[in-house]
């Protein structure tokens, strides 16, 4: 391995994608600056990645609360340190139909998938511009292709997360600076519980659930390589094209079918 003596900031690092794209980086040699809410995690995570003869600097936050996200962006600045890679990972769903679902949950996960990605990633290109380099990769989901009932703010959110990434990319094209946007499906996380998605038809089979180190994997290639989006897995790009051919109600109707809650009791 040959330590590239480039710091990369991913957020929600301690669990899920955002713990196996961290790993992907530290092991092909990057530092890393790993954020979370939980510190104890965050430094039992911290140890684990240093095993591979990268530093790791461990930062709590919680950016459900923006202040939380611009004071993030203070520290590195105060420790003099410029991530040449960002990683948008921190993101959370609700489950239930929008009229029955508490709205300010609502209103913190728009918070942390949306508001807090955009303040990350404008003080990261507002900090990369002048020295012409740098790669965000956001996590978006094959959830922002179609409407999501019973998981509908969820998916709202990844559509903007896509939208915006897609934008930003071309807006940035000739900076040095690049986007990538990671798809993934139904992926084995504790993504689920947080949501409180547990009845949903879309867990009846668990073994349909995607590897989060596989997830990783893509989404690391497709930003070392340039690319604009993946969509990670050969089912969920069937399941993209299929929504593709379809009107938006039917998508939405064949959404509703797949996540609504199981009859079992």
């Amino acid at each position: 391995m040959e330590r590239k003596n480039q710091y990369v900031l991913i957020t929600g690092a301690t669990s899920g994608i955002g713990y196996e794209l961290a790993k992907q980086f530290a092991r092909n040699g990057y530092d890393l600056v790993i954020v979370a809410r939980d510190q104890e995690e965050l430094k039992r995570k911290a140890d684990e990645f240093k095993k591979y003869g990268v530093n790791v600097i461990s930062i709590s936050k919680n950016l459900f609360l923006e202040e939380e996200a611009y004071s993030l962006y203070s520290e590195l600045k105060m420790n003099a340190i410029s991530p040449e890679i960002l990683v948008n990972d921190a993101g959370q769903g609700v489950y239930g139909k929008f009229q029955d679902t508490d709205i300010h949950r609502e209103i913190d996960i728009v918070h942390l998938n949306i508001i807090s990605m955009l303040i990350l990633t404008k003080l990261f290109i507002k900090d990369r511009l002048p020295k012409g380099s740098g790669k965000v990769l956001n996590l978006a989901s094959v959830a922002s292709k179609v409407p999501g009932p019973w998981h509908s703010v969820y998916h709202a959110t990844k559509a903007f997360v896509l939208s915006w990434s897609e934008a930003i990319r071309e807006e940035l094209k000739d900076s040095g600076i690049t986007v990538t946007a990671l798809l993934p499906g139904p992926t084995d996380t504790d993504f689920f519980n947080k949501a409180e998605m547990s009845r949903s038809k879309i867990l009846e089979d668990k073994d349909s659930l995607a590897s989060p180190e596989e997830v990783a994997i893509d989404g690391y290639n497709a930003l070392m390589n340039d690319e604009d989006k993946i969509i990670s897995g050969l089912k969920n790009k069937l399941s993209v094209a299929m929504a593709n051919l379809s009107s938006d109600s039917m998508a939405a109707h064949r959404m509703a079918e797949m996540q609504k809650p199981t009859e079992k009791k």
